[in-house]
């Protein structure tokens, strides 16, 4: 019993075979699945996916590699997405400077706005931060998420996790987390309180071990969990009833739901 709280399903990688794909989600035991809108029209097919399916939901928002395609009709596009019950939160937001696909001050000005959107909306936000550390702690000091958020796929340092978690942020782990190099995100995994993780897989990108090279899914986020219950000498069974058990109060739902 599992929530895999970061999937992109609606990418082209499952057009062929997403029934098949749930279906082996659901005999792994994963439950509730969040999948995450990062344009326009990926947070449109978010909604429509979780309209279809009932342990489906949907986030809505743009990521930071669409930051320069955004207008002010987006904004009111995005707003009326944003009242469906089905989006619990506004993302994946944030700062991407490893591959600049928009210019970093319009990366901040519509990192900043959806901060604003998201209180206005009453939703917390999914972070994206690549190679920006600095500048996105500056900015949720300055432009607080009312109803916080997660850090998803979390790659920063410890040090930045305790500011992060003091803050009232959830931090996000993922595939890279079992790679052999994953220094900093075992050092965190390790250490973070267990109140305040989550599990994900970023399908179809970063698949676990041993499924590197491959597409990842939503069954695979068992391999995620599995890898902390290692590391914190914990039962599978905790670690997959922890990490739902936050996922429900991050996210803001009801027990039962």
């Amino acid at each position: 019993m599992i929530w895999d709280t970061h999937a992109h399903l609606d990418d082209k990688q499952f057009h062929q075979d997403l029934e098949e794909t749930l279906a082996r989600a659901r005999a792994a035991g994963v439950t509730r699945i969040l999948n995450i809108g990062h344009s326009e029209q990926s947070s449109r097919c978010s909604v429509d996916l979780a309209g279809r399916y009932d342990w489906l939901y949907a986030t809505i928002g743009v990521h930071p590699h669409d930051a320069r395609t955004c207008t002010l009709e987006t904004w009111d596009r995005l707003r009326r997405l944003a009242q469906n019950p089905k989006v619990l939160a506004w993302g994946e937001i944030g700062l991407d400077y490893y591959r600049d696909l928009s210019p970093r001050d319009v990366q901040r000005a519509v990192f900043i706005q959806q901060i604003e959107l998201a209180n206005e909306m009453g939703l917390p936000i999914v972070i994206h931060d690549r190679d920006a550390h600095a500048d996105i702690v500056k900015i949720i000091k300055e432009h607080p998420p009312e109803r916080g958020g997660v850090f998803h796929s979390y790659s920063g340092s410890w040090e930045m996790a305790k500011d992060l978690l003091k803050r009232g942020f959830y931090l996000s782990f993922s595939g890279p987390l079992t790679y052999r190099n994953a220094r900093q995100p075992v050092e965190v995994a390790t250490q973070v309180p267990l109140d305040r993780f989550v599990v994900e897989t970023d399908c179809p990108y970063l698949p676990p071990v041993p499924y590197r090279g491959q597409r990842n899914e939503p069954a695979y986020v068992q391999k995620v969990a599995a890898k902390i219950a290692e590391l914190r000498a914990l039962p599978m069974e905790a670690v997959a009833r922890l990490s739902t058990e936050n996922a429900r109060v991050l996210f803001g739902l009801k027990k039962g739901e």
